[in-house]
């Protein structure tokens, strides 16, 4: 039996749209030892390939990070195996909040030396001396005080599309670029009350006790990140302070929180927040397109992707032998974002020096 996907991703996709499974998308994480990743990882894919199990999953020594889409007819079993590992019994889970059974295409599962990569050094801080984890009751009522310090700890491209009201959005990429940005920048704010949030909680979880470390002596995280915030804001009829759409790492790229659109497309600057991939395959960067200029571009991010991409096959590989993806990012940062200086000025992000 081989322990990894042998058919390409165009088939696998055609696949999963034909599909008329029920699923149920979730996500979960554990910060845990697990002695034997590598093994744990073959056993894994084989009892979750048996279960028609679709997804993305890390393990790494220090646990888990998990984002998956299980058909409902092996939801059970699927709980009951996960269950069966000490490391992983009693998990809780996020459910999707929109779902239609099409997150992903195939089954990966991965070793890695983190399971969110944070350019920490885990050795030089008490990563277990978290922050306060705070409901969505709780964080809606802290968010009301007076001072208090909402940071979104996602990248640019996640909290462009939403957000908490009057939340701190750094201009950064990664979540390992923000972490030194975002102490830098509350250096004289160590007294504040901050409150930090994620998609799930797992970035949040590092971030608090990375804050503690620092001198900050209020620190507050949302448990279970956006996506137990909307369900507990829906199931108890809180009200919402997130606005807009929540991104997602999976085909979906968003689920929607609000109705509110807060975001512009990246191209001819009308209200959109869809996330697409460049369909030039030697680019496929992710930014936001209307449908309009989607038709336009036929799905590309610039003129010079459009070109490449109307080219035969074999004009097309000659190019990606000598062009770089840096190439891309920097007419994306140029060109494509056009609404930056706004938000910097607005204070809904900050510059990286």
């Amino acid at each position: 039996m081989f322990l990894h996907n042998r058919i390409n991703k165009k088939e696998l996709k055609q696949k999963l749209q034909q599909d008329t499974v029920k699923r149920i998308t979730l996500s979960f994480y554990r910060y845990v030892i697990i002695s034997n990743p590598n093994e744990l990882r073959d056993k894994l894919f084989k009892e979750w390939l048996e279960l028609g199990i679709l997804g993305r999953i890390y393990l790494a020594q220090e646990g888990v990070n998990a984002q998956m889409s299980v058909p409902e007819a092996s939801w059970e079993a699927f709980k009951e195996n996960l269950f069966s590992y000490n490391e992983f019994k009693d998990m809780p889970f996020k459910i999707a909040v929109e779902d239609d059974g099409k997150s992903f295409y195939k089954l990966a599962i991965k070793v890695r030396e983190k399971i969110v990569a944070d350019g920490l050094d885990e050795g030089s801080f008490d990563v277990t001396n978290v922050g306060k984890h705070l409901s969505a009751a709780e964080f809606n009522e802290a968010m009301d005080l007076p001072d208090t310090i909402v940071v979104d700890m996602r990248n640019h491209y996640e909290s462009e599309i939403g957000h908490f009201e009057n939340a701190i959005c750094p201009d950064a990429d990664t979540f390992r670029e923000e972490l030194p940005m975002v102490i830098d920048l509350l250096k004289d704010k160590k007294d504040k009350k901050v409150l930090l949030y994620c998609t799930g909680g797992i970035r949040c979880e590092k971030a608090s006790a990375y804050f503690k470390h620092n001198g900050f002596e209020d620190v507050n995280q949302l448990h279970g990140g956006i996506i137990e915030y909307a369900r507990q804001v829906n199931a108890q009829g809180l009200k919402s302070k997130f606005r807009g759409k929540n991104f997602v790492f999976d085909e979906r790229l968003g689920e929607r929180i609000s109705d509110e659109v807060i975001s512009k497309c990246h191209q001819c600057g009308s209200s959109c927040d869809i996330h697409v991939n460049c369909a030039n395959d030697d680019c496929h960067l992710l930014f936001i397109q209307c449908d309009a200029c989607k038709e336009k571009m036929s799905g590309c991010c610039t003129p010079e992707c459009l070109h490449i991409a109307q080219l035969p096959i074999e004009e097309q590989r000659k190019i990606r032998k000598g062009r770089k993806k840096e190439d891309c990012l920097s007419v994306y940062k140029s060109r494509l974002r056009p609404n930056l200086g706004e938000m910097i000025k607005s204070g809904l992000v900050f510059k990286k020096d």
